[in-house]
């Protein structure tokens, strides 16, 4: 476990953010030179056997209000869970200090996925043999690369996390978890091409699906030529400056156009387009707004979102940057592709407003395409894979 203060102030000073005068790196970033391991601890493996029960560890995050990465593993843990595979969760750094207090937060925030038979503990502290142990973010990784009271670990990989920072010393820190030995869990096959390819890991990949109680299909209900998009401008992988240019560009070639923001503040912007900024939205809000849209801009520079699949089933056209990142489940059919080119980008969506007939074909496509997805079969793959490896364990 690390200071969460102290990597927070590492990371404040990377961002350019007022940090306290004095930084002990050493402290700070104990956790990735700390070789001190958690041995294996036989009468916990040999009590754990008499049940005939598959105990997981899940080290995560610390976890907020809402967040997607944590949404999805919380998914997917609680798709695993049942009367014979039991899932505990462990902070790996944490703001809670009491058990019961993140159990209720994570119970009041994340009641639509979450199963609440799941043990969830604010410190590492209290971790104890699992048949498996799983990281599910870069600094986890690096707990569990210590931690020999398991069978099998599993690193759960939404994203390249090496991407998330400049190249420097927090490239090379998140570049060299997939060089621990864990297996792959990875979200889509441009991940799990990078583990198998250029880490050697052994990997399998799940696909990516929504959840079919809150997006749903809805007609557009005016003729206002409308566009939401993504705008996370303190992500610098969702490329907000792109997107902003081309909007720009579009609404020159557009007449009776609007934008529609979502995902994050632009207050400190200024535009020459009607616009509405609606920032952190509820997620039961999102299929609303998707749907009274008639494109929805999502770039990204490394792993694709869930919000594609989200605005298809909707009954809105999502239009995604190009790139084996994105195009392992978007293409020509379902989607809009673009390049990271303002101009393309401008000059293409302006061709669909211009020829609303097409992008009703690319939006049916998308629609279907999205229905035959499914969350319960992507849980069924991934929570075999992790039993065969247990069942298969030094055999």
């Amino acid at each position: 476990m690390f200071k969460t203060g102290g990597v927070k102030a590492v990371f404040n000073r990377l961002l350019n953010k007022p940090v306290p005068a004095k930084i002990n790196l050493l402290k700070d970033l104990e956790f990735i030179v700390n070789t001190e391991t958690i041995p294996f601890n036989q009468a916990e493996y040999d009590a754990s056997m008499k049940t005939g029960n598959i105990l997981l560890n899940w080290i995560i995050p610390d976890v907020g209000v809402g967040g997607g990465g944590h949404i999805n593993i919380f998914r997917f843990i609680s798709m695993i869970e049942d009367e014979h595979v039991h899932s505990r969760v462990y902070l790996d750094a944490s703001r809670f200090y009491d058990n019961k207090e993140l159990t209720e937060f994570v119970h009041l925030h994340y009641s639509d996925v979450i199963d609440t038979r799941i043990e969830f503990f604010y410190s590492t502290s209290f971790i104890s043999f699992a048949h498996a142990t799983i990281a599910t973010a870069w600094h986890t990784a690096y707990f569990v690369k210590r931690f020999e009271n398991t069978l099998e670990k599993f690193y759960f990989i939404q994203d390249y996390e090496p991407y998330f920072f400049p190249v420097g010393s927090f490239y090379e820190f998140a570049k060299n978890t997939y060089k621990f030995g864990f297996k792959g869990i990875t979200a889509g096959d441009w991940l799990k091409d990078i583990c198998i390819n250029d880490f050697n890991m052994q990997a399998e990949s799940f696909a990516f699906s929504f959840d079919k109680t809150l997006y749903i299909s809805k007609e557009k209900k005016d003729s206002v030529n409308r566009v939401f998009f993504y705008a996370r401008q303190n992500t610098s992988r969702r490329d907000f400056e792109i997107g902003i240019l081309a909007l720009e560009l579009l609404s020159k070639k557009i007449p009776n156009f609007e934008v529609v923001f979502a995902g994050g503040s632009v207050d400190e912007y200024e535009f020459s387009f009607p616009y509405r900024s609606l920032e952190i939205m509820p997620i039961n809000k999102l299929s609303d707004l998707y749907s009274q849209c008639d494109m929805c801009l999502i770039l990204s520079n490394t792993n694709l979102s869930l919000l594609p699949l989200e605005v298809m089933a909707s009954n809105s056209v999502a239009v995604c940057s190009v790139g084996e990142n994105s195009t392992w489940l978007v293409n020509e059919e379902n989607s809009i592709l673009v390049d990271f080119d303002p101009l393309l980008i401008a000059d293409k969506m302006a061709y669909y407003f211009q020829h609303k007939e097409e992008l009703a074909i690319i939006r049916e496509k998308g629609y279907k395409f999205a229905q035959k997805t499914s969350w319960e079969e992507e849980g069924k793959k991934v929570k075999n894979y992790i039993l065969r490896e247990i069942k298969n364990h030094d055999r």
